[in-house]
């Protein structure tokens, strides 16, 4: 255990994350290396009245653990050790680990892996408890869909920290905690400190056979078109075209499920609009799934590619860290999310077009990007998990970024705010759960959706986020966190 103060070299860098519009000023990082330490940790702030936050890859969106008042700061960064338990049939993952560890420990050791990010910079203490989805998750769900169970340093009632370990076994008497932390989003019960992860229905003690199969070489193609070609009328028709192909293609089980996609298309300023589809190579018509969605998307667009190759390539090796990037380290960002049920209307698509295109304002780093969700996300009963959205198709990011001056933050924010409001000008500014709609996702934190004034629409920030779960996402914090002592801007608040 090291306690890292402000004068320390290394302080800087744990105090800033991957938004570098918000900076922390705690007395002190505590480097955490067991739960043990962890529980030390926090009974330390509890007894001391200092608040105190966790952070696993420092990949928040907002402040939450860069608040101004946050005093002591838990890192959870020397705490990654990957091992297969025996005693739970299932491999263990400590919070601390990131995704970019994870994935080649999983893939290397048993030729397994989980559906998630591929942003291989993000901590799985954060990753996890928000949902966590990625590129395969039309195949295998999300991750919490193959989480066994949790190790948690909560704070009871008299301000007592302890470690509790909760699992997906109906009959635990910690099951509910082991539910929240199933899509209720991090920051609200207590600092995660384990994982331990088994895809529900599997036999045996193999560690190979209790996860998904990883791939072996994926199938890619990457398509890029000039915004020169774009006007009113045709950038509209290709995300209309998109999002059409995956409500057709995102029942459970169907055969394009195994293909996963990103729609990119960022401001003007950026010159190109780009799409990324992927499918395992050894899945049955892989070229064709590609080239069926392909053509379905530029349908009466008349466009033209400005690029557009396909390759087959090992998806460890060369797949996987194409794909991610790295924060920039010195980014500034405002993003927002929602889910799409079905396409957006012809208003909506106006309105994006109207906010991309929009000649008054330039960042090549902001835009929308659409992905594709469905699939075996939707095998999943809503109340199941805390991860209340199980019957979208799309799920769609809505951001400006990386800029680099606090002197560009007014326009920025302005414009992805502006933009957003106005996308869901109908429901209040925000996604409301509706024929289109419904919500949007914890772990892309906005915390204008609990801002009356960004969000008119009368529908509270937690239903957008949690829906009906919320009520007992509630119960679970009165049990677990009755004193309130794991909170921010939208940290699941204690019942009236």
């Amino acid at each position: 255990m090291t306690d890292i103060l402000p004068d320390d070299p290394r302080y800087a860098a744990l105090v800033e994350g991957y938004n570098h519009r918000f900076t922390g000023q705690p007395d002190a990082v505590r480097q955490v290396r067991t739960t043990d330490e962890v529980v030390a940790a926090v009974q330390e702030a509890v007894t001391g009245e200092r608040r105190v936050a966790v952070r696993s890859g420092g990949h928040c969106f907002e402040d939450f653990f860069a608040a101004p008042d946050v005093r002591l700061l838990i890192d959870m960064s020397k705490m990654d050790a990957i091992a297969y338990d025996p005693a739970r049939r299932a491999v263990m993952v400590e919070a601390g680990t990131t995704l970019g560890a994870l994935y080649p420990a999983l893939h290397d050791r048993w030729g397994v892996t989980i559906p998630g990010g591929t942003c291989f910079e993000v901590g799985v203490g954060g990753h996890i408890t928000g949902g966590g989805y990625g590129h395969l998750s039309r195949r295998d769900g999300l991750v919490v869909d193959h989480l066994y169970a949790v190790e948690m340093v909560v704070v009871d009632d008299g301000g007592r920290a302890r470690a509790v370990v909760a699992t997906r076994d109906p009959d635990d008497p910690h099951h509910d905690l082991w539910w929240a932390n199933t899509g209720g989003g991090g920051g609200s019960f207590g600092v995660v400190t384990r994982f331990w992860l088994r895809s529900p229905g599997t036999e045996g003690d193999d560690p190979a056979r209790l996860l998904p199969a990883a791939p072996r070489r994926i199938r890619r193609r990457d398509v890029l078109w000039s915004w020169d070609a774009m006007d009113e009328t045709t950038l509209p028709r290709l995300l209309a075209n998109y999002c059409g192909w995956l409500e057709r293609n995102s029942a459970v089980g169907a055969p394009a499920t195994q293909l996963w996609s990103n729609l990119i298309v960022m401001h003007r300023s950026a010159d190109m609009v780009a799409l990324t589809a992927v499918v395992d190579d050894a899945v049955s018509g892989a070229s064709g799934l590609l080239a069926d969605q392909f053509d379905a998307i530029v349908d009466g667009t008349g466009l033209t590619p400005h690029t557009d190759a396909e390759d087959v390539v090992d998806w460890m090796a060369s797949w996987m860290p194409s794909y991610s990037w790295p924060s920039d380290p010195r980014g500034r960002y405002k993003n927002k999310a929602g889910y799409l049920r079905a396409g957006y209307t012809d208003k909506q698509l106006a309105t994006l077009y109207r906010y991309l295109a929009d000649p008054d304002y330039a960042n090549p780093a902001a835009g929308i990007v659409l992905t594709a969700f469905g699939g075996q996300v939707n095998a999943v009963a809503p109340d199941a998990t805390a991860a209340a959205q199980r019957d979208s198709v799309v799920k769609a990011s809505y951001s400006a970024g990386a800029w680099q001056s606090p002197g560009d933050d007014a326009a920025n924010i302005a414009w992805v705010r502006a933009m957003y409001r106005d996308v869901y000008a109908e429901t209040g500014g925000v996604p409301v759960a509706g024929e289109v709609s419904d919500g949007s996702y914890i772990s892309y934190p906005d915390v204008d959706l609990a801002d009356p004034e960004w969000n008119t629409s009368g529908v509270p920030w937690h239903t957008l986020y949690f829906k009906d779960n919320y009520p007992r996402l509630q119960r679970v914090k009165l049990r677990y966190d009755p004193r309130d002592v794991f909170r921010h801007a939208l940290s699941v608040r204690l019942p009236d």
